[in-house]
């Protein structure tokens, strides 16, 4: 048997940080994950994602260069080409997170699997059992996909599969507009895919403010067919492919034929098969430890959680910043500290983008509407969204009215990764609305329809 004061499981974004973090406090740590190593968004996330849409923007600002008067002639995409850069420069990004981990003593390292056999004693798939005093469960997450979709059967991708690709499909359907699926949906198309995606509910990404997911759905689904409240009646693998029957808006049944089906219907926290009912931790409906959002503890036990894991908050800097926390509570425990938190800042690199920032509108709808100011602006009524061409899109904020300070803003609009920075950084040095329109804004720029919206926030007030 082995023993170790801090076990982390996972070596994911996570799950490095903890290690890192543990380390600070002990050298009795072990780092155990079976790999493949590199994080989720080096290997099948936000990197390649990105690489993919880089080329797909490309394409589409070239179409749409005419309507400034610049013509460039046939336009050609080389699938093949594409996807070569997309997987060469993602194993780049994947060769960076592993060269990272070089520094990490390999007697501090176990690739294995391991479930839990008791609350401080874990077994590898080898059956090496590891005593540990304190544990990170840093897991990560993987697609969640619906039964019915499995019809698709070798036909059926998600986006580990679909950077795997040697070649551009010529079609694609799309289950699940949320972030995946509304990024990988739109690069798709623009890269000439034909394209059809469906959701359930009306969901598009993050956005829960009634006004921008009808503002969404009408600029999305004006670029490709996007029924973000379907009615699929069937899935099924067939000589071409994959056949799905729906019934479309209007009521009228339809049957259309796809080379493959992308499911990026979410993703589940990877805690299903780590032995959780073996310990005394209190689990969700969903088995999923109990914890602490501030620390990270899972009650009052020696173990933590972090990142996609814990189904909290699913991002890269969250993740990171929970492994931060999570570790170094572990290392020092029982010295147990609420770690910082900043503003919560989620965004989707589709075009346009979506951004939300702080509070979510059903956290924001729990206030007293009395206390509640809001204010919308679109940018087809901001002059330098009207120069570049790209006037679809709403943003929307929200603010206390009795301390002037923003509770949280929703985006779809033109490059607003780079406001939604903005106001992040302004509600977390807990700034008034005052104090951010006496900020400087050059002319002409995006952020003056940041500043008329603020402007108009604050007259509401």
């Amino acid at each position: 048997m082995r023993s170790t004061q801090v076990a982390v499981i996972g070596a994911g974004s996570a799950g490095l940080n903890a290690y890192r973090q543990a380390r600070k406090h002990t050298d009795s740590v072990l780092l155990i994950d079976p790999g493949p190593l590199g994080t989720t968004c080096a290997r099948v996330g936000c990197m390649p994602s990105k690489l993919l849409i880089a080329a797909a923007d490309a394409a589409w600002n070239a179409r749409q260069a005419q309507a400034l008067g610049v013509h460039v002639g046939d336009l050609h995409i080389d699938g093949k080409a594409v996807m070569k850069r997309v997987q060469e420069m993602r194993d780049r990004f994947v060769g960076k997170v592993l060269s990272g981990m070089s520094g990490i003593p390999t007697e501090h390292q176990v690739h294995q699997s391991v479930r839990f056999v008791a609350d401080h004693l874990l077994e590898t798939a080898d059956g090496e059992q590891i005593e540990a005093e304190r544990i990170v469960i840093a897991t990560g997450s993987r697609p969640a996909i619906p039964k019915f979709l499995y019809n698709a059967d070798d036909r059926m991708l998600v986006n580990d599969d679909l950077f795997e690709l040697t070649e551009l499909p010529e079609s694609v359907v799309v289950f699940g507009p949320g972030v995946i699926g509304l990024e990988l949906g739109q690069a798709l198309h623009r890269l000439g895919v034909r394209v059809r995606m469906f959701g359930v509910g009306g969901a598009i990404g993050p956005l829960g403010d009634s006004e921008l997911l009808v503002c969404a759905a009408k600029t999305f689904g004006g670029e490709y067919p996007l029924d973000a409240d379907a009615r699929v009646t069937q899935v099924e693998r067939s000589d071409a492919g994959v056949r799905v029957s729906f019934t479309d808006p209007q009521g009228k049944e339809q049957s259309e034929s796809f080379d493959y089906l992308l499911a990026a219907t979410g993703r589940r926290p990877n805690v299903d098969n780590l032995g959780l009912e073996n310990t005394s931790l209190e689990l969700d409906e969903h088995g999923i430890p109990l914890f602490d959002t501030e620390t990270l503890q899972c009650g009052n036990s020696a173990v933590f959680i972090a990142g996609d894991a814990n189904n909290h908050l699913p991002l890269l800097h969250e993740a990171s910043d929970e492994g931060h926390i999570a570790g170094g509570n572990a290392g020092r425990y029982p010295d147990v500290r609420a770690g910082h938190r900043t503003q919560p800042l989620a965004v989707v690199f589709s075009d346009p983008q979506i951004a939300t920032v702080g509070m979510s509108t059903a956290k924001i709808a729990q206030y007293d509407t009395r206390l509640v100011a809001s204010a919308s602006l679109a940018f087809a009524d901001v002059a330098r969204a009207k120069v570049l061409n790209r006037t679809e899109g709403l943003m929307k904020v929200w603010a206390d009215r009795k301390t002037g300070r923003l509770l949280g803003a929703e985006l779809l609009g033109p490059d607003v990764e780079h406001l939604a920075h903005l106001l992040a950084w302004a509600m977390e040095r807990g700034q008034t609305l005052d104090e951010m329109l006496a900020m400087p804004y050059y002319h002409p720029v995006l952020e003056e329809g940041l500043r008329s919206l603020l402007r108009e926030l604050k007259a509401s007030l």
